[in-house]
């Protein structure tokens, strides 16, 4: 229906921008501020504008053409703003207490391989690497046992599992087999330091 004189002339359903408040204005175009909002408002990913306004260059801003919503890209982004925390890698104990206690986990261990170093500098060198191991050991299991171990959380449990326990281990085994008198001895070890050094 052809507009009067006077009357400004009626846009398509769908394409006229909203008012900040979410109603159309009421000669039906927005205000400079608004249509400035609404040129930039939507960003790539197709969300809307926080003042309620819609992208004007055609594409739909949150709801696709069929009311369904926009389908996200599946890309990396270019830019990383943000790193995931891993997996059980928030707060050992309630937010109110103090920084040492949210992170225990880690600071049993670290406490454990410091006192295995300063045995070791006390010259009781088997007994301060077995220190060491177990200390790494300990954290193996507490990465196991507890839901969230703070920093101790390096990356997914399973390879935090296999980082503590495989180094806890060698650590531990080797201190039991180290020269003179090993605690420890595997008998097919002389035969391959046979083939391999003498």
């Amino acid at each position: 229906m052809p507009a009067e004189a006077g009357e400004p002339a009626a846009e398509p359903a769908g394409q006229r921008p909203a008012a900040s408040n979410g109603a159309a204005p009421p000669n039906g175009a927005a205000p400079p501020s608004e249509a400035a909002a609404a040129s930039g408002a939507a960003g790539l990913n197709g969300a809307a504008a926080p003042n309620g306004t819609a992208a004007q260059n055609g594409a739909a801003a949150h709801n696709g053409a069929a009311g369904r919503p926009a389908a996200r890209s599946r890309r990396f982004p270019l830019i990383t703003r943000d790193t995931a925390r891993p997996e059980g890698g928030g707060r050992a104990a309630p937010g109110g207490a103090p920084a040492p206690a949210r992170q225990w986990p880690l600071l049993v261990v670290v406490a454990g391989v410091v006192v295995g170093l300063l045995v070791v500098a006390l010259d009781a060198f088997r007994a301060g690497t077995v220190l060491v191991g177990l200390s790494l050991l300990t954290g193996a299991l507490l990465r196991w046992a507890l839901p969230d171990v703070g920093m101790l959380a390096v990356r997914s449990r399973f390879t935090d599992l296999l980082t503590y326990g495989v180094l806890g281990s060698a650590i531990v085994l080797l201190s039991l087999m180290a020269q003179p008198d090993p605690w420890l001895e595997v008998p097919f070890l002389e035969d391959v330091v046979h083939f391999t050094v003498r």
